[in-house]
């Protein structure tokens, strides 16, 4: 029993020098053909990486439920339906530029609405779904978590600050945190696999530290945009960040992950209350010959 830890300290030491290296080879890969960030090639890739990790993932969750299998393929199409027609719909308005911040125009802010409508409303309806609520509680706590191994594609916002498109007041700590909290992914779900205090402690630290690397490159982004709001990077804007293909990644990447945070925040709580002793007093022999 006392190799345990270690063991898991191992496995949670390699899968971080796994997602060191796949990190640095999408960096150097982007860095090697800098004219393919033009074309939207690598902004496309990482779209599909993230709507396929997030509809794999609900599949093999639902396969480990105790729902039938009709109500497993429902369940998993009324999710995926919507999911695809919003993907659809961020993907039509962004080729279209309605996203795209126009210096000396003040309008509706369209990005900050594309990233926490979804959210509110995604997060509302999943968390009143009894039948959402039964996959989580069937799905282990470390798939929330390490499906978002993703998140080290963010780096690409460091190669457009390297390649002078992107402000560094935006791009440093986007790009930094994206990379950071993507690192730390798989070594996270595997301490949250151990199903102790400790994992779950760790499982939290992580989710909040993902939501915070948002907070943050959400404000950044906001104040250094074209637009009544704009505080820095004056001599700079950050146009690119509301252009197509980049816009791709706060209008449609950033409110995924964060409706996958406030899931896997639900899962642990719901985890630790099953598994909380029962205050409630207990029977007594003479109760319980009444009828129920």
């Amino acid at each position: 029993m006392k190799e345990q830890p270690v063991n898991r300290t191992s496995a949670a030491a390699r899968s971080l020098l796994l997602a060191m290296v796949v990190a640095g080879a999408w960096l150097a890969f982007n860095f090697a053909f800098p004219q393919l960030g033009a074309t939207g090639i690598p902004a496309t890739v990482t779209r599909l990486i993230v709507y396929a990790t997030i509809l794999i993932g609900l599949g093999l969750g639902l396969a480990r439920t105790d729902l039938a299998s009709r109500t497993r393929i429902a369940l998993w199409v009324g999710i995926a339906i919507p999911y695809t027609l919003w993907l659809a719909l961020v993907w039509g308005l962004d080729v279209r530029g309605f996203f795209r911040p126009v210096p000396g125009i003040v309008r509706l802010p369209t990005l900050p609405i594309a990233i926490f409508v979804p959210v509110v409303v995604g997060l509302v309806l999943l968390m009143r779904s009894r039948l959402v609520a039964e996959l989580l509680d069937a799905m282990p706590v470390s798939w929330l978590i390490g499906l978002q191994l993703y998140r080290i594609l963010g780096a690409i916002f460091l190669v457009n600050w390297a390649h002078g498109s992107v402000p560094g007041q935006f791009a440093l700590p986007a790009g930094i945190g994206d990379t950071a909290v993507g690192l730390l992914a798989l070594p996270a779900a595997l301490w949250a696999s151990s199903g102790n205090a400790g994992g779950r402690k760790v499982a939290v630290a992580w989710n909040l530290l993902g939501l915070a690397d948002f907070a943050v490159a959400i404000a950044m982004g906001i104040t250094t945009s074209p637009g009544p709001l704009q505080l820095f990077a004056l001599d700079h804007p950050n146009v690119q960040v509301g252009t197509y293909p980049t816009v791709m990644v706060p209008a449609f990447g950033v409110p995924s992950s964060i409706i996958l945070h406030g899931l896997s925040l639900w899962q642990l709580r719901r985890r630790a209350g099953s598994r909380a002793p029962s205050t409630r007093p207990s029977i007594q022999p003479a109760t319980a010959s009444w009828p129920v």
